[in-house]
């Protein structure tokens, strides 16, 4: 009798999210237990309607929800081995995870160039080094290079995502929280992006965060996703299976159904209890 193959080892993670709460003005609880693992190397989507929490566990991980009157009340959130929920965002920014704000956020006085070196704020290795990756962000974006001077506000709205995108990687991160990059923004550019984003990490090994209310993109080029409703986790699994899945079918890609229900009252969700625990 052949013995079965052994199951493979799962990834590492550099990031893990253990059942945290966050409280905004010390009354409001916005996330409810919230855990999620994104692999090293991976791209990870976090998914949900408007207001489900995306930003909210993204601002929690980059440490910006005090800037915001909010704060991680319960849990741990743990990159690359060790404790960050209490880091300052400049520190976690040199330990190479940097936050990509929603709505794209540019210096609109400042050039698309000198936008982009805002993002080697924290580096202590040379101008050389600096302007090296320059050029890197260049070869990735183009449009920038031929836009470099060119003052950001007056950009337009897929080059001033680019932008900010190529920001963070000036600082050399180890992975990147992708805020809403589809938002605004034409189906052709966001394909775009996302493909940009796909070679970012299959040629510069970063990994990736994305939260996204665009359900279809974002599986396609995600592994494993996350559904957030209500500040809960209420379902995860590997992308090509939530693809698949009836109910993310018709509540989130649009196919089949009659009516929108909500993931609570779907009673094949077992494995959400384990968040509230």
């Amino acid at each position: 009798m052949t013995a079965a193959a052994p199951a493979p080892a799962p990834a590492e993670a550099i990031l893990e999210v253990n059942n945290i709460e966050v409280i905004y003005d010390r009354v409001i609880l916005v996330l409810k237990g919230v855990s999620l693992s994104v692999p090293r190397g991976g791209i990870t989507a976090l998914l949900g309607a408007n207001g489900a929490g995306k930003t909210t566990t993204l601002k929690a991980i980059s440490n910006l929800l005090h800037a915001e009157r909010g704060e991680v009340t319960k849990g741990s959130i743990v990159f690359e081995g060790a404790e960050v929920q209490n880091l300052s965002p400049n520190d976690l920014v040199r330990r190479g995870c940097i936050q990509v704000m929603e709505g794209r956020h540019c210096f609109g006085h400042l050039s698309v160039e000198d936008n982009l070196l805002t993002g080697a704020f924290t580096r202590r290795d040379g101008q050389a080094a600096i302007r090296d990756d320059l050029e890197m962000v260049y070869n990735y974006f183009p449009r920038l290079k031929v836009r470099r001077n060119s003052q950001a506000g007056y950009t337009s709205g897929g080059e001033q995502q680019m932008t900010a995108i190529g920001r963070a990687l000036m600082s050399r991160p180890k992975m990147i929280l992708l805020d809403e990059p589809s938002m605004g923004l034409a189906p052709q550019l966001v394909e775009e992006i996302f493909e940009i984003v796909r070679k970012l990490n299959e040629e510069q090994g970063v990994s990736f965060l994305l939260a996204e209310q665009n359900t279809n993109v974002a599986l396609r080029y995600a592994k494993y996703g996350y559904i957030l409703e209500s500040g809960r986790i209420v379902l995860d699994g590997e992308a090509s299976a939530l693809r698949e899945n009836e109910d993310v079918k018709e509540f989130y890609l649009g196919v089949g159904g009659e009516g929108r229900r909500s993931f609570r009252n779907v009673k094949h969700y077992k494995r959400r209890k384990r968040w509230l625990s």
